[in-house]
């Protein structure tokens, strides 16, 4: 207690650690499921922090996220032991979360099992604009939290991207409304201020900056799946900004809001020091924050407790993935991406092949999702197959123009670049978030890719069974679901007739193909080429 000179005011000052994950997609053993090599990241090493940090002082620990999908051992539970107590859920309740935010991929595996993990969990789901459709009112959990620490009145607020709708299969959020973001937030903000009457008030929102924080020019389109740049400009009245879905490690200040993102898969832990002067008189107190990320290195061990918790499933999943599948015949191995996307390849035919066959058409799109991806060694187990196929798509086939086609192959092109006289990355896919899932390869056309051409003028060469493609012409193409909702920047696949859905997991089906013959040989016949 500290006294006023010449007053009778007395001022309190409390210490509050405010820790943030996010984007966690399911991994707490520090390791990647490729191999046996422990890894600096995931919940059981964040686990270690967080204890430590309860010793000493007061903690609000959220969850902003991402977070019951995404690792080999959530889509194990999710397939294999949906009804048993959801791994992610145990560890979060052991860790007395306070509160966890929907992410967009929470719906991923259907409702039944979000509602499942919803259920099971010690603390609140917080989701202030996703209502149902017939009543208005939120459709999961609450839409913000008061916690009172040392006598500090803190509100949480939670929101979700509203463009999931572009992403996920329509039987998952169905009879579900998404209202905007920034401006749902703008309403329960001002309504939780009047109310509450909270000391400080947070905003957690899985969503993330679509401009530069110094420059402010904008870092991608501007959809409105990101908008915590907007919210810094126009919220009144936030104290923090917890914010995610970007997988970007960010601590900074921006309009005297602090703002934290804690990246991915538990490789930071975020942090906000709060140090709240409250006064007797019971005026606004004055508050002081700072945010910051600890890294998970190698030095961190994870914790002990929290490996035990789930160590059974964990092995569940081990013996799973290393279940043998099938051989190949040849090299399917990915070595260089880069060369993966500039030339046909084995695994990305492969692949293209698989949709091809399961959904009966002949002309396929995929993607490598990103460059950590290995491809086919000889001897193939569920291990390769979920390390390289990262993501629980289904299939979509829709009816498209030739002209669509060339459409998307140009722009697919914006994937490269020119730079030193050789073709490399558009540093538009790498900033701020890395999407190399978002450039399709194609299989059923010949192609060629010229990137010294202008943008838009790129694609010198489209033919279809060895005449030029018609461009007035309509074709059934096979893709998955997330591109076939015009995702990506794909906007002339937006709103084009479903031929048909395929509601089976992509692993799944890559696994039945393999089971089915056994062998599958390495091969491509070079329909497409990029060129400079």
């Amino acid at each position: 207690m500290m006294k006023k000179e010449g007053r009778k005011i007395m001022e309190k000052e409390t210490a509050i650690h405010l820790l943030v994950t996010s984007d966690l997609h399911g991994y707490i053993y520090p390791t990647n499921y490729r191999d046996k090599e422990e890894q600096n990241f995931g919940l059981a090493k964040i686990a270690t922090i967080i204890k430590e940090k309860r010793k000493k002082g007061y903690v609000l620990l959220l969850d902003n996220g991402d977070l019951i999908q995404g690792s080999p051992l959530t889509y194990y539970h999710a397939k294999n032991r949906p009804d048993s107590e959801n791994p992610m859920i145990q560890v979060m309740n052991d860790l007395q979360y306070d509160a966890c935010v929907l992410g967009n991929h929470e719906f991923n595996y259907g409702r039944s099992y979000l509602q499942k993990a919803i259920d099971q969990s010690a603390f609140p789901w917080l989701s202030a604009n996703i209502l149902k459709q017939t009543t208005g009112e939120p459709a999961f959990g609450t839409p913000y939290l008061v916690k009172v620490l040392d006598g500090v009145k803190i509100a949480v607020l939670g929101i979700t991207t509203h463009f999931i709708p572009n992403w996920e299969e329509p039987r998952n959020i169905e009879g579900l409304v998404f209202k905007d973001a920034l401006q749902t937030a703008k309403l329960w903000v001002s309504d939780i201020r009047q109310k509450e009457k909270p000391d400080v008030m947070i905003v957690s929102y899985h969503g993330g900056f679509e401009r530069d924080l110094q420059t402010g020019e904008p870092i991608e389109q501007l959809t409105g799946e990101n908008q915590a740049y907007q919210m810094c400009q126009e919220l009144e009245g936030v104290d923090i900004l917890i914010t995610g879905h970007q997988h970007r490690p960010l601590a900074d200040k921006l309009n005297g809001i602090t703002i934290i993102q804690p990246s991915h898969l538990g490789q930071f832990l975020g942090e906000v020091t709060m140090k709240v002067r409250q006064k007797a008189n019971g005026n606004s107190p004055a508050i002081v924050s700072h945010s910051n990320l600890i890294k998970i290195d190698e030095k961190m061990e994870a914790n002990q407790d929290v490996l035990a918790l789930i160590s059974d499933i964990e092995q569940e999943t081990q013996k799973w993935l290393d279940q043998p599948i099938g051989t190949v015949i040849g090299d399917m191995t990915v070595s260089d991406p880069l060369k993966t996307r500039l030339q046909d390849n084995p695994f990305i035919e492969f692949i293209n092949k698989v949709q091809m066959e399961t959904a009966k058409v002949d002309i396929s799109a995929t993607a490598l999702f990103n460059n950590d991806l290995p491809g086919f060694k000889q001897h193939v187990t569920m291990r390769d197959i979920v390390s390289n196929y990262i993501y629980p798509n289904t299939l979509t086939v829709i009816r498209i123009s030739g002209q669509d086609i060339k459409d998307a192959l140009e722009q697919s092109a914006k994937y490269f670049t020119v730079q030193n006289g050789t073709i490399s990355v558009n540093p538009a896919f790498l900033y701020p978030k890395p999407q190399h899932y978002n450039y399709d390869m194609w299989e059923g056309i010949e192609y060629e890719l010229k990137i010294s051409n202008p943008v838009g003028q790129r694609v010198v060469k489209l033919n279809y069974h060895g005449s030029p493609l018609e461009l007035d012409k309509e074709y059934d193409v096979v893709m998955n679901s997330y591109r076939a909702g015009g995702t990506g920047n794909f906007d002339m696949f937006k709103e084009k007739p479903i031929v048909k859905n395929i509601p089976i997991d992509m692993t799944e089906l890559i696994a039945n193909y393999i089971l089915e013959h056994k062998t599958i040989i390495a091969a491509c016949n070079h329909n497409w080429r990029v060129v400079l």
